[in-house]
């Protein structure tokens, strides 16, 4: 499976597309401006306000709306982090050493908010969750700085090695490593990527990630309540610590810049990948010419077809995603619990394909198609966790309800990805919407297929004007295209709406 990133950097934005044998697997994008809580920033904030009832506070760190501290957030060490918080910005000379600094009592799991924290207390805070809908950033005080493969946690202890590193003899001897090198007063959490890789390599991160937090607490020192004390790398960089590995082909770039500054990360993090760093120079749009925009029109709407005419309805509340699962009239099976069964199954790729695509998370229902045999509900939920296993997002998944309902919870950090695919009527110019002219030709070639199908050759397309120039542009025209593959002959017709076909069957 080859794997590629397009980077396409505008001055509002910068949108980043991960595919995978071609095809669109996730799409991010990131504004360019002062006002992007990322995930990972951490703050130097202030408490506004103390909400016994919630066991939780609220904290300005900077954002329209006050970000939320549930008392579960603050991490057992957090007295002690208060303590160096304290002793660091009252002596701005040198950064205080964590192992010098003396262990406060642990916070319990069972305990109240508001007798460890009161309105004007300045608290070290990391985001958790990026603003979403009407809610402001969730917040952590167990901070945590990433790196791609371990993270450095300040204040903890010991070496947790990832769950998906299944070899033990591996476990042990990241374990051991790690725990040779750390520093004392620190933990690390060895992620899954960091399988087989050498000790050199572990070490030499693991010395960048300390510069990082010897920085942070010098900009702490610095900085007054309310301010930003370290800044996440941007989400393009994000991705490639996330998701970069051997099968990654090559990393599509529009931007000088964001080129240069991609290519040197990757040169500290992963030598041998420097190379993979291409600059798109290309004169058409780079998401039109990776076959992106197309590929987001036709996959982040509100209905997605699948094979065999199947489709996915996908609505959004403020409580949850609801999804519905359609067959359409085409039949796979005579037999209807077996033509159930395989639409189901054909869905469910789609289904988890389009939950990392839209980075959808929080509460998702399902509404399968009814199937009567245990058997196949208990198959349907296997595939389902067996395709989630590629999920990066932690999720969990129930099986089907006595209603044919499945219940899947996602990781929710950032809003999910969402995209405009309707237009403007060029007929009404603004009174109704259509389906994205992108696809019309793709609709078209579908109809001609189904034509062919039905009455073999010797039939005749009737399009307006304008979509006629454009099915007849160049020696290797669509025009040309169906006529050697269907044989259909493309005509002009002006009493033809702009998006409206006919096929008529020749004398």
């Amino acid at each position: 499976m080859k794997s590629e990133l397009i980077v396409d950097v505008q001055p509002q934005e910068i949108a980043i597309a991960l595919t995978e044998d071609d095809r669109l697997q996730e799409v991010a994008r990131e504004k360019r401006d002062q006002d992007n809580f990322s995930v990972g920033n951490i703050y130097y904030g202030r408490v506004k306000k103390v909400m016994p009832a919630l066991n939780a506070v609220f904290v300005d760190v900077g954002y329209e709306k006050e970000a939320f501290l549930h008392y579960l957030d603050l991490g057992s060490q957090f007295r002690t982090l208060q303590s160096y918080v304290t002793k660091a910005v009252s002596d701005k000379r040198r950064v205080p050493l964590i192992q010098k600094i003396q262990r406060q009592p642990e916070v319990g799991k069972e305990g109240q908010i508001a007798d460890i924290l009161k309105v004007g207390d300045p608290i070290l805070v990391q985001v958790s969750k990026e603003p979403i809908n009407t809610k402001g950033p969730r917040l952590t005080a167990e901070i945590s700085i990433a790196g791609r493969n371990i993270v450095l946690i300040p204040f903890a202890d010991g070496v947790m090695v990832s769950q998906k590193i299944k070899r033990e003899a591996e476990r042990q001897r990241l374990k051991q490593l790690l725990l040779s090198i750390k520093p004392v007063g620190f933990g690390i959490i060895v992620r899954t990527v960091a399988e087989d890789k050498r000790a050199a390599e572990l070490d030499n991160e693991l010395r960048l990630l300390m510069e990082r937090w010897q920085e942070t607490v010098k900009t702490l020192q610095q900085r007054e309540p309310v301010s930003l004390v370290n800044e996440e790398m941007g989400r393009t960089l994000g991705i490639i610590r996330d998701v970069l590995n051997p099968d990654f082909t090559s990393i599509q770039i529009n931007d000088r810049d964001m080129y240069d500054e991609v290519r040197h990360y990757l040169e500290l993090i992963a030598p041998e990948s420097a190379k993979i760093v291409k600059f798109y120079q290309g004169d058409q749009p780079i998401f039109d010419h990776f076959d992106i925009t197309r590929q987001m029109k036709t996959g982040l709407g509100r209905t997605v077809g699948f094979k065999h005419g199947g489709y996915l309805i996908i609505d959004k509340t403020e409580a949850l995603f609801s999804i519905d699962v359609n067959s359409g009239s085409k039949k796979i099976y005579e037999d209807q619990e077996e033509n159930a069964f395989q639409f189901n199954m054909l869905a469910a790729d789609e289904l988890v394909h389009q939950l990392r695509l839209r980075d959808i998370g929080g509460i998702i229902i399902v509404d399968f198609i009814d199937m009567d045999t245990k058997e196949h509900q208990q198959q349907l939920y296997d595939y389902v966790r067996k395709l989630m296993e590629r999920d990066r997002a932690k999720h969990n998944v129930l099986p089907l309800s006595k209603f044919g309902l499945m219940q899947i919870t996602r990781q929710r950090v950032r809003p999910a990805v969402e995209v405009q695919v309707e237009e403007t009527c060029p007929t009404c110019l603004g009174k109704g919407k259509i389906q994205p002219s992108i696809l019309f030709t793709d609709q078209v070639e579908e109809q001609c297929a189904q034509e062919y199908a039905q009455h073999g050759k010797g039939l005749r397309l009737h399009l307006h004007p304008y979509v006629y120039s454009y099915v007849t542009r160049g020696w290797y025209s669509l025009k040309n295209q169906w006529r050697r593959k269907y044989g259909v002959k493309v005509v002009e017709d002006q009493s033809l709406g702009m998006l409206e076909t006919r096929f008529i069957a020749e004398k």
